[in-house]
């Protein structure tokens, strides 16, 4: 049974390489450009970026999720999760390497529902990094449960007239095009009845009411927008894929996504886990180093133990993905990896601004920052809640009630039988045992 927890060494070669390169070229944009990360570049910025992603096209790690025919690798899961790990530690890393969220769904998207039009317009230069796109899902009476969806899209000739509000629509300020999920069949099945659609961001009737900032982010930094579709018109081949298929759609970019976003969770985890060791050991008090205490050993200890679990977690389900190729099949491990994800972040950031003491929950260190990372993580992509649930419902799944008045796991019946199993070698049975059987 082959079983190995080895990188192949070509590829760790790559990955060595990659881990130089974001600590030594791409870390330094994210103190220099931090939240322009998703703005179209100008001609200064340009000649910053243009170069790193010429290298990283030069090794062959460019957008890699992607098959030849869109000029990436085609790499399998687990090779991805490998590079996002080393990705995960820096803001501008995905840019630079051609794997951004959402970008990278939504190319996914388009390069399996897209028209021809559509890819030529809009795919090269969103897997350049020249544009940017927005995926709007969310809505606010109804968060991430579609059966509570209010937006609409309605047939009127050779269009489509969409009509609703959608909120944390991520990127839109900047975005070059929407891909918008909307209600077409209202009295179908609400899995069912959902269309997607491929909107340009020029449309007239698209509304940004607000762009929304993060918790402690100053209110020019929002990007995720609260949007008024007030009747957008668009053509009959803005609709991907066909009617009632945007959750079928929905999991080109989700299943792989998750998992991307749990690499790069753990190479930011890494990260606070790295800074809180050197502090541990370059901070003095009560005449010894930080490291000699044991409440920061404990935190070290965790912390360790934490990010190793959650590794082996994420790759073994990669690895089930790359090995069966059906993303249900791994339904479970999935939903578990995005329950774990945010929990693991917090509590290393959290331990590591611990040690820091005061630094720590200053704007000196980015580990506040992380901490509210969590917070979004827990949130993005479904709701932990959410996920907890499908964790259960898929593992009762492989599991049964019994058939008996007492459970399976009941002593005195488990014995009675062992006993029975194995008359000839005991003593008679006690008058318990007896009445047992």
């Amino acid at each position: 049974m082959p079983w190995d927890f080895e990188t192949d060494p070509d590829y760790q070669a790559q990955l060595d390489w990659a881990d130089g390169f974001v600590r030594e070229e791409v870390e330094p944009l994210d103190l220099l450009w931090d939240g322009l990360q998703f703005t179209p570049p100008d001609d200064n910025l340009r000649r910053v970026l243009d170069p790193l992603k010429k290298e990283v096209r030069a090794r062959g790690l460019w957008a890699t999720h992607l098959g030849p025919d869109l000029g990436g690798a085609g790499h399998g899961q687990v090779k991805l999760c490998l590079l996002n790990e080393i990705l995960g530690r820096s803001s501008w890393a995905p840019i630079v390497f051609g794997c951004q969220a959402p970008d990278t769904g939504n190319a996914e998207i388009l390069a399996h529902y897209g028209t021809a039009a559509q890819k030529e317009r809009y795919l090269r230069p969103l897997l350049d990094g020249e544009i940017f796109s927005c995926y709007s899902m969310t809505e606010p009476q109804a968060g991430s449960d579609p059966k509570e969806f209010t937006t609409r899209a309605v047939r009127d000739g050779g269009e489509w007239v969409i009509d609703g509000w959608k909120y944390f629509s991520s990127n839109a300020r900047t975005a070059a095009f929407f891909i918008v999920m909307a209600m077409t069949d209202p009295d179908g099945d609400p899995y069912e009845s959902m269309s997607m659609f491929l909107i340009p961001a020029e449309t007239p009737g698209i509304v940004i009411e607000r762009n929304v900032a993060l918790a402690g982010e100053p209110e020019e930094r929002g990007s995720h927008a609260l949007v008024h579709y007030e009747a957008v018109r668009v053509p009959a081949d803005a609709l991907l894929g066909g009617e009632g298929q945007a959750f079928v759609i929905a999991q080109t970019r989700l299943g792989g996504g998750r998992i991307h976003h749990a690499m790069r969770t753990i190479g930011l985890a890494t990260k606070a886990f790295d800074m809180m060791c050197e502090r541990a050991l370059s901070r003095h008090t009560q005449g010894t180093v930080l490291a000699d205490k044991q409440f920061v050993q404990g935190h070290i200890a965790d912390s360790w133990a934490q990010i190793q679990q959650f590794r082996l977690a994420v790759l073994h389900t990669a690895w089930k993905i790359d090995k069966y190729s059906d993303y249900r099949r791994v339904r479970k491990d999935i939903a578990m990896i995005k329950v774990v994800l945010p929990s693991v972040l917090h509590d290393v950031a959290h331990r590591a601004i611990q040690v820091h003491g005061a630094l720590g929950v200053s704007g000196d260190m980015p580990l506040f920052r992380m901490l509210l990372g969590a917070s979004v993580l827990g949130i993005a992509d479904g709701p932990t809640e959410a996920h907890k649930v499908t964790v259960a419902r898929q593992v009762l799944r492989d599991h049964k009630a019994s058939d008996d008045l007492w459970p399976s796991g009941y002593l005195p019946t488990r014995l009675a039988a062992a006993r029975a199993k194995y008359a000839e070698f005991l003593e008679p049975a006690t008058k318990w045992e007896a009445e047992a059987r």
